[in-house]
């Protein structure tokens, strides 16, 4: 049975221990922090497993070299001729030699329980693991290849006492843990001699289905246990699959999108491919999505667990090295999930962080959004060790000290506090500087919308700037505050303010709240919008019924409809019906904007402002 609850980081050799693994942030945190923080979410102290792979309690006595598992109730003559088998040599083109598999069929008889050798590459027994009498446990492997090679270097081989052929649970190691190959030795069930073998490796296809090649089971002979030079072929034609992945990619990172959720899959399709827009954004190449219509969220691994199985086996195979769930995960979820992977999981929150925490450049922003990241964070720190380092104990110190997990949420929230004293004291500035404009009585127009409906585009072409304009969502972050003069000498203050989303993380809202409080004091409002989205009238909605949250719905807005050029008429036409009152420019057309100019000239000075207010919204 799969009932994994170990941690994976340590599936890599020695020397790489101590290194970034699981829930490794998507988000670049700031170098104060990642100097003072000894976060042990992100450190690994032991050899470990997944959880998704078998694992066992740990035995009680002292522990054996070479040899785990299951040990309880063994003789010490069992317990030493097992430990025999750790450091035996097998010829490097034989899965098992005839001789060692006769002993390891033997003990398995004489104690009852499944007997598994992990073998590297070079033929070296690297662990000897005593499991029952259905099943092997992994709490441990031993240091395995290092590198972007797609397999481990370790085969694993054990014994069947039933004669049953491989496993589900077997293939799912295979593939999860990337085993050179898998091998179940099947035994007599009367007279406990060896009878069968049965081989599986990893399929080398990306989208070979399923993702392991089973043989059918043989004979005992020289030639079945012969490995026949697989493995290498195997893992150069692995090597060619995964160069071919990494040309057709351009970013940092390859990723699978995932949503389970109750809604219908139509819902899915559109927040996945908003998903796929922030990941674009984050320079993430997107290698395809996964939709799951679940009744209920499971507790722990938002999906079924046998889902997730073959969700990371699926990424594995295509050569993915990040999971994006669109669902916000739970600190336990996270946890869960990731304990199961190598990849690194996150969800659209953390997703979004990222984004923000990368197009962030004024200070303002940068504090905001490392606020945001360290309120997301606190809650999904926990302990990777059960053996928990105490500090500041001992002699001449009070009491057991605080354990490492406790004093990273201690330096967490000093952070925390530190960086809210220091935005309020930003926030006086800001006031500041509206006073000043009040007293220069210059109407203020705040446009705001969706993320990447071109709004800085507008910006630059009204102001004559050169703000920073991508086709990306939340290319630009940072507020920004330009005049615009008109030809009779009058002036406006136009603003660029962050763009709106789905869903917005509560965190980064309430990190932004003084940003979005700006909007209070304008005048006007344009609401600027992607004509030629096909989920322009959704947009909409999303942003109005922000706005009402943010109780700015009672300043009077202007609704512009942007990207005109790349619409038909009859769009044109049926959305000035649907809007009465909208303007329809594109950013990208100086002379569209001409309208637009004297819409806002009438509007803001030769209509009283008082009337804007009893004229609603357009």
């Amino acid at each position: 049975m799969l009932d994994r609850s170990s941690l994976f980081d340590s599936l890599r050799p020695s020397s790489s221990l101590g290194r970034e693994r699981v829930l490794k942030p998507f988000i670049p945190a700031s170098d104060r922090i990642r100097r003072s923080l000894r976060l042990r979410v992100w450190y690994n102290e032991n050899n470990r497993v997944p959880a998704v792979s078998r694992v066992s309690p740990p035995a009680k006595g002292p522990p054996i070299s070479g040899l785990t598992g299951n040990l309880t109730g063994l003789k010490a003559s069992q317990i030493k001729s097992l430990s025999r088998l750790h450091g035996r040599r097998i010829s490097p083109g034989l899965w098992i030699s005839p001789e060692i598999a006769r002993q390891m069929a033997l003990l398995s008889h004489e104690t009852g329980r499944q007997i598994a050798l992990l073998i590297t590459r070079e033929g070296t027994v690297a662990l000897v693991v005593v499991g029952t009498a259905r099943d092997i446990f992994l709490s441990e492997l031993p240091p395995s290849r290092s590198g972007s090679r797609s397999l481990r270097g370790l085969r694993m081989v054990h014994t069947h006492l039933q004669g049953e052929g491989l496993s589900q649970d077997d293939l799912n190691d295979l593939a999860l843990l990337r085993f050179d190959a898998m091998v179940a030795l099947q035994m007599n069930r009367d007279s406990g001699l060896l009878d069968r073998v049965s081989v599986a490796t990893i399929n080398p296809d990306p989208v070979g289905d399923p993702p392991w090649i089973v043989e059918a089971p043989r004979p005992i002979t020289p030639e079945s246990l012969s490995s026949g030079g697989r493995i290498e072929a195997l893992e150069e034609e692995l090597s060619r699959s995964l160069s071919a992945a990494m040309k057709k990619t351009t970013g940092q990172e390859r990723a699978l999108l995932v949503s389970v959720s109750p809604d219908a899959l139509s819902d899915q399709e559109d927040a996945l491919a908003e998903l796929s827009e922030l990941a674009r954004s984050a320079d993430v190449d997107v290698l395809g999505v996964v939709r799951q219509r679940i009744a209920r969220y499971h507790p722990t691994t938002l999906m079924s667990v046998d889902r997730l199985k073959s969700l990371l086996i699926h990424a594995l195979q295509v050569h993915a090295t990040l999971i994006i769930f669109e669902q916000e995960l739970s600190p336990n979820q996270v946890r869960k999930i990731a304990e199961m992977t190598e990849l690194k999981v996150i969800d659209r929150t953390q997703l979004i962080l990222d984004i923000f925490a990368r197009r962030a450049h004024s200070r303002d922003g940068k504090l905001q959004v490392e606020l945001a990241q360290l309120k997301y964070l606190l809650p999904r720190l926990f302990e990777r060790s059960t053996a928990l380092s105490r500090l500041t104990g001992g002699i001449g110190g009070r009491g057991p000290g605080e354990t490492r997990l406790e004093e990273d949420r201690r330096r967490v929230r000093d952070r925390i506090a530190s960086l809210s004293a220091r935005l309020r004291h930003l926030e006086v500035e800001r006031s500041g500087r509206k006073s000043r404009r009040r007293e220069a009585a210059l109407p203020v127009v705040s446009l705001v919308g969706y993320t990447n409906v071109g709004k800085s585009t507008l910006l630059n072409r009204l102001t004559h700037s050169a703000v920073l304009v991508e086709d990306k969502m939340f290319a630009t972050l940072d507020p920004t505050t330009r005049r615009l003069r008109f030809p009779r000498e009058r002036e406006i203050i136009l603003t660029d303010t962050v763009g709106f989303i789905r869903d917005l993380p509560a965190d980064l809202r309430r990190a932004f709240m003084a940003t979005f409080d700006e909007l209070r004091d304008a005048d006007l409002i344009v609401h600027v919008t992607d004509a030629s989205h096909p989920q322009c009238e959704l947009m909409i909605e999303r942003v109005e019924t922000i706005l009402r949250e943010m109780e700015l719905h009672r300043i009077p807005t202007l609704l512009l409809f942007n990207k005109c050029d790349r619409i038909p008429p009859e769009t044109r036409r049926m959305l000035a019906l649907r809007y009465p009152g909208a303007v329809f420019v594109s950013a990208l057309d100086p002379e569209s904007l001409r309208p637009l100019e004297r819409i806002l000239e009438g509007r803001l000075f030769e209509k009283p402002l008082e009337s804007l207010v009893a004229g609603g919204s357009d």
